[in-house]
């Protein structure tokens, strides 16, 4: 079964950082569980490719990062997290919505995402006091919008390239291409850095067709480091559990009443905890 992994390497004579992420299975996990329409999958594929390279440099693995992208198009609010382990998750407000190809034939990520809105990426490694870096859309295609955070929020410019492949079947390919500059770098290193991006403008085509590996040796024929990436939510039964506790066995039993039963519902990985006047009961009961 087809892995999604995470592959970096130093190029240009050790002055650029060079990642390249195939995320298909795991933005394709994240489609199905939502349901999401093509344009839809389009833009959370890319937001969550996104998501993983920036978690990639967690320096723990109980550290957390989240990206969230609103710009006022129809597909509202998109928002991934993850963790050191690089285990990802997220969800589409509307993910349901679908739009019309653009001109060119190619899905209108842009204007699902829309392009009057900001893109803000939480970051918290464990010290009490998470960085919160803001940076308003350029395109709502994701990728020019990350770089523009990079530039703002990082002080680091980076080329980005990303995208996602769909067909019939599902995702096909999906995944970027990130070459950053290290701080010292001089100016010959961000011209190599955006002229080499412009091979990479079809890269969910790569990325299925050549694989992260294929991908990465257009550029270098050197040792990588390689990490896996997984669509893995951190909700649990125990969790939802423990949030039907803190109702209260009143308010508990007033949603009983009204429902019949009590839905806890996941919005990253679209999973329902459904408890029933037993289960409920039982619940009580063990916790007393």
């Amino acid at each position: 079964m087809r892995k999604s992994i995470i592959l970096k390497t130093l190029i240009a004579s050790g002055n650029v950082s060079l990642a390249v992420l195939d995320t298909t299975a795991a933005v394709g996990e994240g489609v199905r569980r939502h349901g999401l329409s093509p344009v839809a999958a389009a833009a959370f594929g890319r937001t969550l490719t996104a998501g993983a390279y920036l978690c990639s440099w967690l320096k723990e693995e109980e550290s957390s990062l989240s990206v969230t992208v609103a710009g006022g198009g129809a597909g509202g609010k998109i928002n991934v997290a993850g963790d050191g382990n690089l285990f990802m998750r997220g969800f589409v407000e509307n993910g349901e919505v679908s739009l019309p190809p653009r001109a060119d034939g190619k899905l209108d990520v842009g204007g699902f995402v829309g392009r009057c809105g900001t893109l803000t990426v939480i970051r918290d490694d464990g010290s009490g006091v998470p960085f919160v870096g803001t940076s308003e859309l350029v395109t709502g295609e994701i990728a020019e919008d990350l770089s523009a955070y990079f530039l703002k929020s990082e002080q680091r410019p980076t080329a980005v390239a990303l995208g996602v492949r769909v067909g019939a079947e599902g995702v096909l390919g999906a995944g970027g291409v990130f070459l950053q500059p290290l701080p010292g770098a001089g100016e010959e290193a961000v011209a190599f850095c955006e002229r080499e991006i412009g091979r990479f403008a079809s890269v969910s085509s790569l990325i299925e067709e050549k694989g992260a590996e294929g991908v990465l040796r257009m550029l270098t024929d050197g040792a990588y480091d390689a990490r896996e990436i997984f669509f893995r939510c951190s909700c649990s039964k125990h969790k939802a559990e423990s949030a039907v506790l803190s109702l209260g066995k009143k308010g508990a039993e007033q949603l009983l009443e009204e429902l019949g039963e009590i839905d806890v519902h996941c919005h990253y990985c679209n999973t329902h905890y459904t408890f029933t006047r037993e289960a409920v009961s039982r619940l009580f009961r063990e916790g007393s």
